[in-house]
């Protein structure tokens, strides 16, 4: 195949399929707007400070290793992995704190002394995530998405209710104690919907914390997006950053280039990993596929408030990954997706990398990222925002017992409206589209124009999903669609 090809941004999914695109013998130039690469998945860096502005989990180790693999390499060619011990911490009501350590014994052992029997259940539990993870990744998740029978296999068979109950259920089921539940919901969170709404099935995602453990790759996941910059230049990719593309180009019902920065270049075919709904925009109404309506009926995952905040002292109390699940789930999962509005109580995340990696801080201090899921679409203003910093930092000395207020050096937010400026993120969601039944392979937006030929889309709103593995398979997806038409 030798093709000229067009990659619109920069983001996991786009320069996974750059890299197999260019493999494949084809000429790649991608276009990203922003000034460096990684999409979600830049790099704040401020008075000696680091912060990854976008992923910080690093699940699923076996899917990276498995796109390196691909082109000969190792993830240790690029950057140092090291498995975190404790996984993560979560702070419940009266101040109570659960570890998830990283091997399953110890965690079976930390479930059996908050309730009596829990521990074979979590075994057998896992055990059925397991089983779901084997099939999800080895005959499912590398799908094109372009016919429900894709998913149909001996194992789904026999698995068809998982995809009728949800894992709130099937948790609940086992588990009594309301603390063990909702570490047991927390993985799907990462999927982008609520437990409630999410199919049993995805449990796969229960042994992907507690079976296959939580990472974390040496300097962030910036280390990554560097990895496969590296990667593709060595392939042969074109890279530009500060190109914005306003407009791609059809002819004759065909995609023949994009206008970038001013200027027209052509290409055999296009593939944009930028936002779908904003991709999309950059055609012409008749050649779009999707309707605002369509978008507007879709379940979209969380927007975040984040804050990036640099210490004066080393903090306590906390870990690499630490949840506040101090107020109660249910009003604030409400106030994501069914009332969407500002959370009054809201749940958050901390992720406090210079506790086990010094790039992230200077020597004595601290680096920290705070993370408020929120609904997409609301009101972003300043005011909001330092009033949910006073909010999270007053808790979080009270949770952990200390004084941290006089010790930031300095914050700085990120939100709705930075989604929208650096992304084109519709309604500044943060994840995509929700993986709910109805939103599940065959049934979200297609990764092959059918109004224009010769034009893709890669990305978390396409096949498979949110998240950082499912967009290194998202571009491995189109790449594979593309190689198997043009080069028969």
């Amino acid at each position: 195949m030798d093709k000229k090809i067009i990659v619109i941004g920069s983001g996991f999914a786009s320069l996974s399929a750059a890299c197999y695109l260019a493999k494949a013998g084809n000429k790649v130039t991608l276009y990203e707007k922003n000034a460096s690469v990684g999409g979600r998945a830049r790099r704040l860096s401020r008075e000696g400070f680091h912060f990854d502005i976008g992923p910080t989990w690093y699940w699923m180790p076996g899917v990276f290793e498995k796109f390196f693999a691909d082109f000969g390499k190792q993830v240790s060619d690029y950057y140092v992995l090291e498995k975190l011990a404790p996984a993560y911490d979560v702070y419940f009501q009266g101040n109570e704190k659960v570890t998830i350590d990283d091997h399953l014994d110890a965690i079976a052992e930390t479930f059996e002394n908050i309730e009596a029997g829990s521990a074979k259940k979590l075994r057998s539990f896992i055990k059925e995530a397991q089983d779901n993870y084997a099939i999800a990744v080895d005959k499912m998740v590398y799908k094109p998405g372009n016919s429900p029978l894709e998913l149909v296999t001996p194992e789904t068979i026999t698995r068809v209710g998982q995809f009728f109950s949800t894992i709130s259920k099937e948790v609940r089921k086992r588990f009594k104690n309301e603390k063990l539940i909702k570490i047991l919901e927390f993985p799907v969170l990462f999927l982008g919907a609520k437990p409630s709404d999410t199919p049993s099935f995805y449990s796969f995602m229960n042994f992907a914390d507690f079976g296959l453990g939580t990472w974390h790759p040496k300097k962030g996941m910036y280390a990554v997006v560097e990895a496969m910059q590296n990667l593709a230049e060595e392939l042969g990719v074109d890279i530009h950053t500060n190109a914005t593309v306003s407009k791609i180009l059809v002819k004759d019902g065909k995609a023949i280039g994009v206008h970038v920065n001013g200027s027209d270049e052509y290409a055999d075919i296009v593939v944009s990993g930028a936002d779908y709904h904003h991709s999309e925009q950059l055609l012409d109404k008749k050649n779009r596929m999707y309707s605002e309506a369509y978008w507007d009926k879709k379940i979209f995952a969380p927007s975040s408030l984040l804050f990036y905040v640099g210490f004066d002292k080393k903090l306590e109390n906390v870990s690499h990954h630490t949840l506040f699940f101090d107020t109660p789930f249910e009003p604030h999962a409400k106030e994501i997706y069914d009332t969407k509005v500002w959370p009054k109580e809201p749940l958050f995340y901390a992720s406090f990398p210079s506790k086990t990696d010094a790039f992230f801080a200077p020597e004595g201090k601290e680096a920290a990222t705070f993370l408020i899921p929120i609904a997409p679409g609301l009101e972003d203003t300043e005011v909001i925002r330092k009033q949910y910093f006073d909010i999270i930092i007053d808790r979080l000395e009270k949770i952990t017992q200390q004084s941290v207020k006089q010790n930031v050096i300095f914050v700085e937010s990120y939100c709705v409206n930075d989604f929208i400026k650096d992304y084109n993120s519709y309604k500044g969601n943060a994840y995509g589209l929700a993986n709910i039944l109805t939103q599940t392979a065959f049934l979200r937006p297609k990764i092959k124009s059918r109004k224009v030929q010769n034009l893709f889309f890669t990305g978390q709103l396409t096949v498979p999903g949110p998240g950082v593995p499912p967009s290194l398979i998202s571009g491995k997806i189109v790449s594979e669609q593309i190689i198997k038409e043009f080069s028969s």
